[in-house]
C-alpha cells in the first residue's frame, strides 16, 4: 500500500494587482498597518494569526503560527509561557522571523529582528483580559511538557478555578510577552505566471531602504 501522493500538477494563478515602489510608505511599520487593515476586514478572526520562526542556540529550526497581539513602531507583540520551545529557543537566541499569509489578497508579509522579552506590566496587563478558560489555561498548563493526560490538564484547570473563585487569577510568573523589533521587512504580492512582486525594507542607520527583488 502506497501513502505517498504526487501533488506536482496542483496550482494556482495570482490575479492580483501589482505593487509598485513609489506606493510603498517610507516607514515599512505603516505599510503594514496598511496590509493588515486591508486583511482584517477581508478575514477579521484570522488576519492576526502569524507563523513565528524561532531557532535553537545550534540552529536547529522550529515554526508554529501564534496569533500578534499588539504593533506599533517599536516592534510587534505576542505573549506564551517561557518555558515553552519557542521560549526556550528565544532564551538562547534572541532572533525570529514573523510571517503573515492573507491568502484572499494574495499577500505575505516576513518579517525579521531581535526579539525581547516585554515588561511584567505589560503580561498582567494582558493577562487580566483573557478570558477566564485562557487564564487557567495558562496557569494550569506547563506549556510543552509532557502530560499523562488531558484529564491531568483539565483537573488541574478545574482546581485553579475553584481556588480563585470570585478572585483575580494572578498572572503566571512563568508567562508574558515578547517584542520582535523588526530590522527587515519583505512585502510579497502573488502576480500571474509567477512573476511575483517581492519589495524588501532593510533598517540603514539614516532611515530604511527599498530594493525589489526577483521572484
Amino acid at each position: 500500500m502506497t501513502t505517498g501522493k504526487d501533488l506536482k500538477d496542483v496550482r494556482r494563478e495570482y490575479i492580483a494587482e501589482t505593487i509598485h515602489r513609489a506606493d510603498m510608505a517610507k516607514d515599512p511599520s505603516a505599510q503594514f498597518a496598511l496590509w493588515y487593515e486591508q486583511a482584517a476586514e477581508l478575514d477579521p478572526l484570522d488576519a492576526s494569526s502569524m507563523a513565528l520562526a524561532t531557532a535553537t542556540a545550534d540552529g536547529c529550526p522550529s515554526a508554529r503560527i501564534v496569533l500578534l497581539k499588539h504593533f506599533d513602531h517599536q516592534g510587534f507583540c505576542w505573549y506564551t509561557d517561557y518555558r515553552s520551545h519557542k521560549g526556550q529557543e528565544l532564551k538562547g537566541n534572541p532572533q525570529a522571523e514573523l510571517l503573515f499569509y492573507w491568502r484572499g489578497l494574495e499577500r505575505q508579509v516576513r518579517i525579521w529582528g531581535p526579539v525581547e522579552r516585554l515588561s511584567r506590566e505589560d503580561a498582567a496587563s494582558y493577562f487580566s483580559q483573557r478570558p477566564l478558560g485562557s487564564q487557567l489555561s495558562a496557569a494550569a498548563s506547563k506549556q510543552s511538557s509532557l502530560v499523562d493526560s488531558r484529564s491531568q490538564l483539565e483537573a488541574a484547570s478545574e482546581r485553579l478555578a475553584a481556588e480563585y473563585a470570585g478572585k483575580d487569577i494572578p498572572c503566571p510568573e512563568d508567562w508574558g510577552g515578547y517584542r520582535l523589533r523588526p530590522e527587515r521587512f519583505e512585502f510579497w504580492q502573488g502576480r500571474e505566471s509567477r512573476l511575483h512582486d517581492r519589495l524588501v525594507y532593510s533598517k540603514q542607520l539614516d532611515g530604511w531602504q527599498l530594493v525589489r527583488l526577483a521572484p
